[in-house]
């Protein structure tokens, strides 16, 4: 009687410890599961930071200048996809696609122009331009600088930032009284004062101005 119950005891505890297991292991299992459910998640957000870098790839706000420096992508076109200058002339040579006028248009209207050349080799050709280098947009520098003169204007460049490109100031260069000619489209100047000795300090930060193309920073 005593080993007809003993082996009882032992089959139900076998029993329960295969249980034990089983629970175990499908546990470990959803837990697997719920880490891949995570997988589309991450695909979506990848997919997403895809749009944002195609919305910014496809800019319809700058302007293409002489000069400017352009990534051209021809999406699975390696032989025609390059890096091309935009001459003097404000054209780019492509192959299959010619010469075309980048001056003057936004990168998104460029687009357009390539792939309407090249729809007569490819079908559906995907186009993408892209700005690497802003060199049509300028500003100037002149008077008690290091070195005055003619520079690319990037997007976010101030008053401060010129004098530091200048190379800084000269001996007797006049702080107080630099100043901004900026171009108007009357054709007429406007005179912005800039007092180096104030913005150091942070007091009137807004003098700090953000230059605009063809403006003069005049340090007496």
């Amino acid at each position: 009687m005593n080993s007809t119950r003993q082996s009882i005891w032992t089959a139900a505890m076998t029993g329960l410890l295969a249980c034990l297991f089983l629970s175990t292991t499908l546990h470990g299992q959803n837990a697997g599961g719920s880490g891949q459910v995570a997988t589309p998640a991450k695909a979506e957000a990848q997919t997403a930071s895809k749009q944002d870098s195609d919305a910014r790839a496809h800019d319809n706000s700058y302007v293409i200048g002489n000069d400017d420096m352009l990534a051209i992508n021809v999406w699975k076109e390696a032989e025609i996809s390059r890096s091309v200058p935009v001459r003097s002339d404000g054209k780019i040579s492509l192959p299959l696609a010619g010469e075309l006028q980048a001056a003057g248009l936004t990168p998104f209207k460029l687009e357009q122009h390539i792939a309407e050349r090249l729809k007569n080799y490819i079908s559906e050709p995907e186009v993408t331009v892209i700005v690497q280098q802003i060199n049509s947009q300028k500003f100037n520098i002149m008077g008690q600088v290091v070195k005055p003169g003619s520079y690319s204007l990037a997007s976010a460049t101030t008053v401060l930032d010129a004098i530091a490109v200048a190379g800084g100031f000269r001996d007797f260069a006049k702080k107080k009284s630099i100043y901004v000619l900026r171009q108007n489209a009357d054709g007429t100047q406007t005179r912005i004062p800039f007092n180096y000795k104030e913005v150091i300090k942070g007091q009137n930060p807004s003098q700090n101005e953000k230059l605009q193309p063809r403006d003069t920073v005049v340090v007496p």
